[in-house]
This record gives structure tokens, C-alpha cells and sequence, in this order.
């Protein structure tokens, strides 16, 4: 248990960004909420057994949606600054994306850990977190007039801590995963000599129905063998070893360029999220019945491997083999494992409700599924003059709109669509934006 000790312990260093630390409680800055955002907050707990830490819970609602089939929670990991990244998480437009084609809420947690608190106190859902965040679902459903939030079913991402949590939850919540992503962080399923305060997880039947991705950087120990963050393969492997030995739907997918940082990883996740929201939603909104995960796609990999192959194809050992849901996400994984260039061909939406006022534009675009939203171009009487951001960037992968915190959450303040065309000569104009998604494709043209 020393291997999962030391990956909480040194993601809450690294995730700690100097700006944050420099702050005694990150908290208190949170973007504004208003219809179809919605938020609720939680005061810690000093009873045994419930949560110690406040914690903030806010929803993104798809304004079109009449009735949810399910909420999509992305989960922030462990330290002061990943927990305030997860203020951004509902407000990220490619999750929202994810979302939306689903019928279903986003939801982003942000615990309130203090530094070098025990992020076990929140990261394991038997500590009381897991109740919290029924509470919350059941409080937000009130606010946002949809009950049915309290009893449709999940689907899971987390990082780091994150992934602890959300793999402890399938773990004693199968009933309710439809699936979920694991980014570095997994539960602990075998005690070694070496005890900490960390507890084991039992593997319910249940939960070997529910699909599950592992995704750790490969700088993490698969290449890079020591460092801070060089258990976290060790970690990932035995927990996929021993859950794929007891048939389970699960997956590892190692991302080529990473250490702990989330990189390009949101490219294959939503693929694969979506793929299996597709199977296991409950055909009727509302219900909160899973669907069991269709077999006669499925395709397998070898855990090491670059190439997926059909099931009824694959010569190896089916129980040590990475198991993807169907061909169309074994295409993008194939993509992902070798440089994380998943592929696209089709175009954003394009913007809509372009408002112009003087010199000043401001517009509204919903993101691409597959690749998100890059930046906007400005034309100006059919020519492009700027683009938005002027200069797109992202340290940790493909430079998108929204920017990129460690955690895979927008940055703050958030970025807004609007732009001011300072060089207008006098007269009137005629303006237009053009969407561009992360992998170089334009919405079409006016």
C-alpha cells in the first residue's frame, strides 16, 4: 500500500501550483454561476464516517435536454491547487460536448483539502465522500427542477486522487457506473507488508460489468522508472491485472508523451466514454436501469501492445488482454498509445449568435465531440483579421480555446467569445467567425 501512498502524497505536491500555494484557501474564487449552471456547497464534517472537508459541487444542464439519462462527473486529484481546478470542471465546452450527445448533466467536485491535508479523507468515497456526493446529486436535481438527478447513473472520470475515488466507486457503487476512466490513480485491491492508512477494496461481481479505462503517462514507470511518480504503473498494472483475471471490461491505455499531467488524454477519453454511454445508457431518460456492455464488437490488445485485434481474432490470453468496446475506439486507442494524434475528420459546428455592437463582437459555439474547439477566426468583410486567443497555447497538449490546468480543467478566469476589432475603419462591416477544432479543422466558411 506504500506504492499508493506515495503517488497521493507527491500528486498533492506537484498539483499545488506556486500560485496556489501561495494562497491559504483557493476557494473562494469561483466563476459565476447562473442557469444553466447551478452549484451547492457543503460545510466539512467532525461526525465518524462522513465527510471531513467542505466540499463544492457544480452542475452544467444542457439547456435543450427534458430529461437526463445520466450525469458525467469529472473528478479532480489530491492537493490545494488540482482541488481548485475543479471549480472549472462543469464549465469545460468539450466535456459539456460529451454531455450533451448523451443526454446527460456534467458535474465537477471541488474538495476543499487543505495543504498536505490526507487526501484519503475525500479520495476514498467510503469516507464519507461518496454520501456527500448523493447528497449533492439529490440537492442540484431540486435546484435545476430534474429529480430524476439523484437516481440516473454515473459515468467517471478522475485523475490521480481522482481516479482513486472514481475507482473506488465502481467498486462499491457497480449498480449505479455506467463506466468510468481512471487517469493514473487506481483503488487497491491487495495489502503488502508495508500497511498505511489506506484501505482495500473487495471486487463485487457487479463490478466486473462495468467498463473501465487505465491511463497512466508512460513516464509514470513504464519508461521513466524512477521519480516521483514511478509506482503508478506498478499500481495500474496489478489493478488491471487483477481485475481483467476475473473477466472484467477493462483497459489500459498509456499515454506515450506523459508523466502525471493529463496531456492529450480528453481525445481518446470522451471517444471512449462516449462509445460506452452509447451501450449502457438506459433506453428510457430517466430510467436508472445500465444496459449490459455488447460483447460482439469488442476487440483485445495486448497490455504492452500498439495493435487491437477482434476478440474472435485474438490468439493470446483474453484475461491478460486490454479489452476496447468496438472497433471505432480500438482505431482511436491504436492512435492514442502510439503519439496521441487521434484522429478527426469532421468539422466543428460552427459559432452562432454573433452579436455586433460598434467594434465589440461577441458570439456563442458549442465544441466539437471529437476534438473540442482550438480558437475562433475573425473575418472582417470576408478576410480574417485575428483569432481568438491571439496566440493559442497549452503546456500539456494540443492548444485549445478554454486553455488547459493540470487537472484537464479550463483555466480561470474563463476565457470568453468576444473580440474587439480595434483597426475597423469607420463605416459599416460585415463580421463572421469561423470555429477551428484542436485537430486543424474549420466549421464551414460564411
Amino acid at each position: 500500500m506504500r506504492l499508493l501512498s506515495t503517488l497521493l502524497a507527491a500528486g498533492a505536491a506537484l498539483l499545488c501550483c506556486p500560485r496556489a500555494q501561495a494562497q491559504k484557501a483557493p476557494y473562494d474564487v469561483y466563476p459565476a454561476i447562473a442557469a444553466p449552471y447551478f452549484k451547492v456547497r457543503f460545510e466539512g464534517s467532525s461526525k465518524p464516517g462522513e465527510l471531513p472537508y467542505p466540499v463544492q459541487y457544480t452542475l452544467w444542464l444542457p439547456p435543450e435536454v427534458k430529461t437526463l439519462r445520466g450525469v458525467i462527473v469529472h473528478q479532480h486529484g489530491c492537493g490545494e491547487g488540482s482541488c481548485k481546478s475543479g471549480l472549472t470542471g462543469a464549465f469545460d465546452l468539450h466535456w459539456q460536448a460529451l454531455a450533451r450527445e448523451n443526454d446527460c448533466a456534467l458535474i465537477s467536485p471541488a474538495y476543499e483539502q487543505p495543504d498536505k491535508a490526507d487526501c484519503q479523507l475525500w479520495c476514498d468515497p467510503r469516507n464519507g465522500s461518496a454520501e456527500a456526493f448523493k447528497r449533492g446529486l439529490k440537492e442540484l436535481g431540486k435546484q435545476c427542477g430534474h429529480p430524476e438527478l439523484e437516481t440516473v447513473p454515473w459515468a467517471l472520470w478522475g485523475h490521480s486522487g481522482g481516479g482513486h475515488w472514481a475507482g473506488g466507486m465502481v467498486l462499491t457503487h457497480p449498480q449505479r457506473v455506467a463506466a468510468a476512466w481512471l487517469r493514473s490513480g487506481v483503488p487497491l485491491l491487495k495489502a503488502d507488508d508495508k500497511r498505511s492508512t489506506i484501505k482495500v477494496h473487495q471486487v463485487p461481481e457487479a463490478a466486473l460489468q462495468v467498463p473501465i479505462m487505465c491511463n497512466p503517462g508512460t513516464k509514470e514507470g513504464v519508461s521513466v522508472k524512477d521519480g516521483r511518480f514511478a509506482m503508478v504503473w506498478p499500481a495500474n498494472e496489478a489493478f488491471f491485472t487483477a481485475m481483467r483475471s476475473k473477466g472484467a471490461l477493462i483497459g489500459v491505455a498509456i499515454d506515450p508523451l506523459t508523466a502525471h499531467e493529463c496531456g492529450n488524454q480528453r481525445y481518446l477519453a470522451i471517444a471512449w466514454l462516449n462509445a460506452c454511454l452509447k451501450q449502457r445508457l438506459p433506453a428510457k431518460a430517466g430510467d436508472d436501469k445500465l444496459q449490459p456492455m455488447p460483447q460482439q464488437g469488442a476487440q483485445l490488445a495486448p497490455l504492452m501492445g500498439q495493435q487491437a485485434l477482434p476478440a474472435a481474432e485474438y490468439k493470446g490470453d483474453a484475461k491478460q488482454a486490454i479489452w476496447l468496446p468496438d472497433a471505432a475506439t480500438a482505431k482511436s486507442w491504436q492512435e492514442y498509445v502510439r503519439d496521441t494524434a487521434v484522429s478527426d475528420h469532421s468539422p466543428p459546428p460552427a459559432p452562432t449568435d454573433l452579436e455586433v455592437q460598434g467594434r465589440q463582437l461577441k458570439w456563442k459555439a458549442r465544441a466539437d465531440l471529437e476534438s473540442g474547439l482550438a480558437h475562433f477566426i475573425i473575418l472582417r468583410d470576408g478576410q480574417p483579421i485575428a483569432t481568438v486567443p491571439e496566440k493559442p497555447s497549452n503546456p500539456f497538449g494540443r492548444p485549445i480555446f478554454q486553455g488547459l490546468q493540470y487537472s484537464d480543467t479550463p483555466i480561470q478566469p474563463l476565457v470568453k467569445m468576444e473580440f474587439e476589432d480595434k483597426d475597423a475603419s469607420a463605416g459599416q462591416h460585415r463580421y463572421d467567425v469561423v470555429s477551428v477544432n484542436s485537430a486543424g479543422l474549420r466549421s464551414d466558411d460564411p
